[in-house]
């Protein structure tokens, strides 16, 4: 059964917030700086209640256009990629003002969708955005456009939110939007149309009733937002789709208040994630592992450590997911390795202290961290 929307709302302490295009952009190009200041006072007040929020923006592209005076999104490549270098540096700043105005450090995250599917650019950006809310830094994240092709003719920061809500476990994906949420039928054709307050992101009734394309400034609709919310739902983020116009609405859903649309994930969080990692990712390799490690492992949910690996079969690579087998050779776990094989041969038996003195440098103490495991 469904949690309650309100007690999950207000339970989550890792947000990801996605902006649109058409939020940002004010009517005739430029950016919409006192919406801007708003987000931003909404997300230090999160984050001064224990929360870790990540924004993820568009509008480089969109501020770009503004900034070199074209009305109509290009179509050509180039002319993408040349407005989004000319907005994005002033995209960052204008968040990173608002947030110093309140006493918050921000860091710029550019990731094309080819990060997040190779497993070492991967694990790198997954380290980094954890490292970075650990030290209370807000990422503001957003595609690399001046340097992607295709993802920026059919690409769109709808499915970037829900993949970074993959990568960093999130509980909440909220994205914003210039809709109220998703209605019923059209509500530009049916103005009597009703919204859907409530439902499942797995439910395929949200797909017929998403709208196609999005706004001239931006390149999603509403099916793109429900597509990413089934994406999110994989890894059991539940999702929420309002808008950006609503008073105080990031406040507000923190408070559980029933703004926009809720699409619950539809499984268990953590029993989706482990089942996320241990059935959709090819084994590259084996780590054997001493008792000690395996009952660890098993019973309380451990990392991996080196000292606990007896043996290593395979030539994977960092970020690669590997099998960890108990001296029975039965499998224990799976998951992203930390290390290449031919450092995990040098470092297997060694106490993490020593890591760096056997490699000549230290990535992780863990071998396979605990966020990265599944138990099999």
């Amino acid at each position: 059964m469904n949690a309650n929307r309100s007690d999950c709302q207000r339970a989550a302490r890792r947000w990801v917030v996605k902006v649109g295009s058409s939020l940002l952009t004010r009517t005739g190009g430029g950016l919409a700086l006192d919406a801007i200041g708003e987000w931003v006072r909404q997300l230090a007040e999160l984050a001064g209640e224990e929360v870790e929020p990540i924004l993820v923006s568009s509008g480089a592209v969109a501020a770009g256009m503004g900034r070199l005076g074209w009305r109509e999104r290009p179509s050509a490549i180039h002319d993408l990629q040349a407005a989004a270098a000319v907005g994005q540096s002033g995209l960052v700043e204008a968040y990173e003002d608002r947030l110093a105005s309140h006493g918050l450090l921000s860091a710029q995250v550019l990731l094309t969708h080819d990060d997040l599917s190779d497993r070492r650019r991967y694990l790198n950006a997954r380290n980094t955005l954890r490292t970075l809310l650990e030290l209370g830094v807000i990422p503001i994240v957003n595609e690399n456009d001046t340097v992607v092709t295709e993802e920026i003719r059919f690409g769109d920061n709808d499915t970037l939110a829900a993949l970074v809500a993959n990568l960093v476990e999130a509980d909440l994906l909220v994205i914003l939007t210039d809709s109220e949420g998703v209605f019923e039928a059209d509500p530009r054709v049916d103005p009597h149309a009703s919204l859907i307050r409530e439902g499942e992101a797995s439910d395929p009734a949200m797909l017929r009733v998403a709208g196609g394309a999005g706004s001239a400034v931006g390149t999603g609709g509403m099916r793109t937002k429900i597509l990413a919310a089934r994406r999110a739902a994989g890894s059991g983020t539940a999702t929420v789709i309002a808008s950006g116009y609503e008073e105080d609405g990031i406040l507000r859903l923190r408070r559980g208040q029933q703004l926009g649309t809720f699409l619950h994930p539809g499984r268990d969080v953590l029993a989706a994630r482990k089942q996320w990692l241990a059935n959709q990712l090819q084994v590259h390799g084996r780590l054997h592992v001493d008792a000690g490690a395996a009952r660890v492992i098993r019973e309380e949910g451990r990392s991996l450590l080196p000292v606990g690996v007896t043996a290593v079969e395979g030539d994977f690579r960092r970020g690669e997911v590997v099998s960890c087998v108990d001296p029975q050779g039965r499998e224990v776990c799976r998951g992203l390795v930390n290390y290449p094989a031919h450092e995990v041969r040098r470092i297997k038996g060694v106490a993490s202290s020593r890591i760096s003195e056997v490699l000549g440098y230290l990535d992780t103490e863990e071998l396979i961290h605990r966020d990265d495991l599944a138990t099999v």
